[in-house]
């Protein structure tokens, strides 16, 4: 069996220095040699059939299981050793045969109704809010941050990411902005203490629902900035300025007319709205099943070209796109460096199986942004053209106003905890 084994991992694996040891005890080692020695230790044969057959979802499970252990480097010096050797779509034999199926469920994956998206949404946001302050940043944001700087701290782009954002909405005082997927309420929090817009924010997820309110309350801002646990398709009120961040992944591709006829139809004549997800950078493709299976369920990372289509059907306009390629990779480093400082807290939360769980999504998620075409972008759309400038420097401009109310604001906390 492992001299099956050692062809496919030949076939796939040609620069770099992998050792594997099998089942048996047998030691073979592939690649040219480079680098820092990877070894990992395969425990039974069951799976080697399962990481030949369907390395997409194997290697994931295998290694969660205890089936699969990295003895010298870590998963994530591995992930990257595969990642930057071959792409999902070089896969061969059976491999690439469960690829052609899990294309075919594509639509069925992503089929997310009012009621089964909340359930989607469930799965991954009601976890144990302990879990994520191991690695988020004090803000929580679950989100690319935006490194204005190589050696930015992660709280320092997270909040860069935020002021980028609120910049590139032009919001006004008392305007009414929508934020769709809110999460723990930081960037509606920001939004409205920065602008004095009233903010609305709708979230599925019962606990970054009642974090929001509670951090709105402990902020004095309940009065401007509301968090609602409803789904942004029962949304009937217009809004001058629309953000979405880090919620249209969850949308199914199936889904996307009724996302943007929604949100055209939430917005205001004269209105702006700024889309920030993940995309892909090589076409369509489909989610990975390991992420579908345990991490994001629904989930699914469109290309440009499925996006823009649909955008200009339902009679929107886009004034500005930005593509952010390597920072959500920055961003996925410093969570996992957070993470593994803290793994042994992950353990008590849940488990062993739970803390490799969440060890595999950091890591293979950040090499898939540094090697596999993963990136953010940035849509500013709008129902007329003249909703925003016709230059791009008033979003600098807006910056360094934002920074200047940032230092004014926390000046002001510090005189009133005095």
């Amino acid at each position: 069996m492992s001299s099956f084994f050692d062809r496919f991992v030949t076939q796939h694996i040609k620069i770099g220095h992998l050792s594997i040891i099998y089942p048996s005890g047998r030691r073979a080692t592939f690649g040219d040699r480079t680098g820092e020695p990877i070894t990992l230790h395969i425990k039974d044969a069951a799976t080697l059939w399962s990481l030949m057959l369907n390395p997409e979802l194997a290697f994931g499970e295998a290694f969660m299981d205890g089936k699969l252990v990295v003895e010298e480097g870590d998963i994530y010096a591995f992930l990257e050793l595969v990642f930057t050797n071959t792409s999902v779509n070089s896969l061969t034999g059976p491999a690439r045969f469960h690829r052609w199926l899990t294309g075919l469920r594509k639509r069925f994956h992503q089929h997310n109704p009012v009621g089964r998206a909340k359930d989607n949404v469930a799965h991954h946001y009601d976890l144990d809010g302990s879990l994520y302050r191991l690695f988020l940043d004090s803000d929580s944001q679950y989100s690319c941050a935006y490194f204005e700087e190589a050696d930015s701290s992660l709280e320092e782009a997270q909040l860069a990411k935020k002021r980028h954002l609120a910049a590139k909405l032009l919001i006004e005082p008392d305007q009414k902005v929508l934020d769709i997927g809110s999460g723990w309420g930081g960037l509606g929090l920001y939004l409205a203490e920065m602008t004095g817009a009233e903010v609305t924010g709708a979230t599925l997820s019962q606990e970054q629902f009642a974090i929001s309110n509670q951090r709105a309350q402990e902020r004095n801002l309940a009065a401007q900035a509301r968090f609602h646990l409803k789904d942004y398709r029962h949304l009937e009120e217009q809004f001058d300025r629309i953000v979405s961040v880090g919620m249209f992944e969850h949308v199914g591709v199936g889904h996307y007319d009724e996302f943007f006829s929604k949100a055209r139809s939430l917005l205001k004549p004269d209105g702006v709205m700024v889309l920030h997800s993940i995309g892909v950078s090589d076409g369509p493709s489909h989610t990975n099943p390991w992420i579908h299976k345990y991490i994001f369920p629904g989930g699914y990372i469109p290309a440009l070209s499925e996006v823009l289509p649909v955008i200009e059907r339902q009679g929107l306009i886009v004034c500005d796109i930005e593509i952010l390629r390597l920072h959500y990779a920055e961003t996925l480093k410093a969570w996992r460096d957070r993470f593994m400082a803290r793994r042994e807290e992950a353990v008590g939360l849940y488990d062993e199986r739970f803390a490799r769980m969440w060890e595999f999504y950091l890591a293979s998620s950040e090499s898939a942004f540094r090697h596999q075409g993963m990136m953010v972008f940035q849509i500013q759309l709008a129902r007329e053209q003249t909703a925003v400038p016709l230059r791009r420097d008033y979003i600098q401009e807006a910056e360094s106003l934002l920074r200047e109310m940032e230092v004014s604001t926390v000046a002001q906390s510090s005189r009133a905890a005095e």
